[in-house]
């Protein structure tokens, strides 16, 4: 029981159960002469876990990718610097919000907004159901053990600093080593950081290969020492687009006695995951890129590894019992969520994890790969461009990062956004990285399920055109 005397949700939502194994399917391999012929998959069957609690999804229907799923996102349908079709192409930053998610966070302010836990009125009763099923279908989206396991985080990098500063705290010191790569977000990055100068512990860094596409896992190996406490790395790049080899580097670490954490913020959205094949402790990931909400994400950790965390904040819901000189805490996830939740926003989450396991999350990777491998395509078949990261058979996304020869990617962006078309420009919040590339930033195209060929096209010709007018 709760020290206010109610019934903690978890104690009547979740009583331990055990997910089913993920049924997952490979793809089936695809040519480059049909990359821009078609991206609608729909005879294979698509990845999905058995959900622990009923689906809201509308519709049980596997919806064709690509033109076929634009209607659901209304935001698409415009047109920008006045009479321009938007072309959206930034969704490595943030992805579009589908209308089962947008009526699912106006149901809840209109119809049920209340705080959770805590009250045993109607509205109370609702919002907290509602957000502990969401909870539910995140675990089961990922394949965790148990909705136990999933601490919900305002994004990817509270769910890293949660870590660092509570796991870090209490198991780093002096001599210790922590080992990132060069190719880390700064939210994997900063967080280790601090940790490191906080506990006296040692900072490390696996470099890139020679030609620039990967991380060098020989680097890696001769890296990795028995004082080596956590390997924090990224599983999909946000600049390269390549995948880590998580097996490999999941049974190294392991060997030698250190935790793993892998920053899933641009996997989660488009391929299938099994927390429990990954073989991770932590894994972390972010509701805005994946058809949810801004302000919510989540933080997956195996629940023996959970368990031995201390408090990152202090507050209320976190606790037992409270006293004036100290207090106990709370188990898992709602030790590690202090005060009022982003409610709306995992309820939310909740509705984009509907979508995405009705559209089937093998066909989301089939199409992602069949629409990345295109863009690839295209963009190195424009005189003066450099895609950054290795060949499209290679990638874990369908992101290209690139730069044009003499012309400033801000200066690129600036003026693809005046034909109506976003992209990004900048460092990408990897700074080390684009130095280890010998650049100070690169101009960054990102698909994703609602996007086309066709837009791949117009993008293309419209960077032509650009180039021709910078040039």
């Amino acid at each position: 029981m709760a020290s206010n005397g109610t019934t903690r949700s978890h104690e009547v939502l979740e009583t331990g159960n055990r997910l089913p194994p993920t049924r997952v399917l490979r793809s089936r391999p695809v040519s480059a002469q049909q990359r821009g012929l078609s991206y609608r998959r729909s005879a294979v069957a698509p990845y999905e876990t058995e959900p622990m609690i009923a689906s809201t999804s509308a519709s049980d229907s596997r919806k064709q990718l690509g033109e076929g799923v634009r209607a659901d996102f209304p935001i698409l349908d415009q047109r920008v610097h006045g009479d321009k079709q938007l072309i959206y192409l930034d969704n490595g930053a943030t992805s579009q919000k589908p209308k089962l998610v947008l009526e699912a966070l106006r149901e809840y302010n209109e119809g049920y907004n209340s705080n959770v836990h805590r009250g045993v009125h109607y509205l109370a009763a609702k919002a907290t159901t509602a957000y502990e099923e969401a909870r539910s279908k995140t675990a089961s989206f990922i394949n965790a053990r148990s909705s136990r396991e999933v601490v919900f985080t305002a994004n990817a990098t509270a769910g890293i600093n949660l870590v660092a500063q509570s796991w870090g705290r209490k198991f780093l010191g002096p001599g210790d080593e922590v080992l990132v790569s060069v190719a880390e977000h700064h939210s994997n990055l900063v967080p280790w950081q601090l940790a490191c100068q906080a506990t006296g512990a040692t900072l490390k860094h696996v470099p890139l290969t020679k030609d620039g596409r990967d991380l060098d896992m020989q680097a890696f190996a001769e890296l990795l020492t028995p004082r080596t406490k956590v390997v924090a790395l990224v599983h999909v790049s946000n600049v390269l687009g390549n995948v880590l080899d998580t097996n490999y580097v999941v049974e190294q670490a392991h060997k030698v006695g250190a935790k793993v954490l892998l920053d899933c913020s641009q996997s989660v959205p488009g391929r299938p995951t099994d927390v429990q094949a990954l073989g991770a402790d932590w894994v972390v990931a972010t509701g805005h890129k994946m058809c949810g909400p801004t302000g919510i994400g989540f933080l997956w950790g195996r629940a023996e590894v959970l368990e031995e965390m201390p408090p990152f904040l202090g507050g209320g819901e976190m606790i037992e019992h409270v006293y004036l000189d100290h207090s106990t805490y709370a188990p898992p996830p709602s030790r590690f969520e202090p005060g009022t939740p982003a409610i709306a926003e995992a309820i939310g989450l909740g509705a984009a994890v509907d979508y995405l396991q009705d559209l089937g999350m093998q066909n989301v990777h089939d199409f992602e790969h069949d629409l990345g491998g295109y863009l690839h395509d295209r963009l190195l078949s424009v005189d003066g461009v450099t895609v950054y990261g290795p060949e499209p058979e290679r990638r874990g996304s369908p992101l290209c990062a690139f730069n044009v020869e003499g012309i400033h990617p801000t200066d690129l962006s600036t003026f693809l956004d005046f034909e109506g078309i976003a992209v990004r420009s900048g460092h990408h919040c990897c700074q080390p990285l684009h130095h280890a590339l010998g650049i100070n930033s690169s101009a960054r195209a990102s698909p994703y399920i609602y996007n086309t060929a066709s837009e791949v096209d117009d993008f293309v010709d419209a960077l032509k055109g650009v180039i021709a007018i910078l040039k």
